[in-house]
C-alpha cells in the first residue's frame, strides 16, 4: 500500500474563489456531505471559464464532458464554514484538461480537500473531441502548475 499524500497549501493553487456553505451542505453526521465537494470542484472550475470568456454555456459551440473525477479528504467542513477553492491546471492534451482544486475551511492555509477534474472538449452538437483552441490553451497555461 503506498503513502497517503499530504494536503497541498494555498500556494500550490493559482487562482482562488470564496464559496459559502449552505445549511443544506451537511449530512446527518454535522459535516458537509461528500457530494458536495463534487459540486465545489464544478463550480470553481466553470465559474473561471465562464469569467475568463473561455465558456458560453448558453451560445458556445465547444463544452466540456468530465471523463475522470476523484477526490481526498484530510479534514471535515461544514456550515457555516467559508469555503475559499484554489484551482490550477495540472495537465494540458490536444482536447482535455486536468484541472485541481484544493478546498480550505475558513482561513485555514491547509487543504481540507483535494481533487480534480479531467475535461475532454467536444463538439457541442457531435459530442467529438475539439482540439483546445490558442486563446483558449493559452488562459489555461496561465493557471498551470
Amino acid at each position: 500500500m503506498s503513502e497517503r499524500p499530504a494536503p497541498s497549501i494555498r500556494d500550490a493553487y493559482r487562482v482562488f474563489r470564496a464559496i459559502p456553505t449552505r445549511w443544506l451542505d451537511n449530512d446527518i453526521y454535522g459535516h458537509m456531505n461528500n457530494a458536495v465537494h463534487y459540486t465545489l470542484f464544478d463550480t470553481s472550475v466553470n465559474c473561471w471559464l465562464i469569467e475568463n470568456g473561455l465558456l458560453d454555456i448558453h451560445g458556445g459551440d465547444r463544452i466540456g464532458l468530465v471523463v475522470e473525477t476523484g477526490c481526498r479528504y484530510f479534514a471535515e467542513m461544514g456550515y457555516p464554514d467559508m469555503i475559499t477553492s484554489g484551482l490550477k491546471v495540472a495537465k494540458l492534451g490536444t482536447s482535455s484538461v486536468r484541472y485541481e482544486i484544493g478546498l480550505f475551511r475558513n482561513d485555514e492555509t491547509v487543504a481540507a480537500a483535494e481533487g480534480f477534474f479531467v475535461h475532454v472538449y467536444v463538439d457541442k452538437k457531435t459530442r467529438k473531441p475539439a482540439p483546445l483552441e490558442t486563446p483558449f490553451r493559452r488562459a489555461l497555461e496561465g493557471i498551470s502548475a
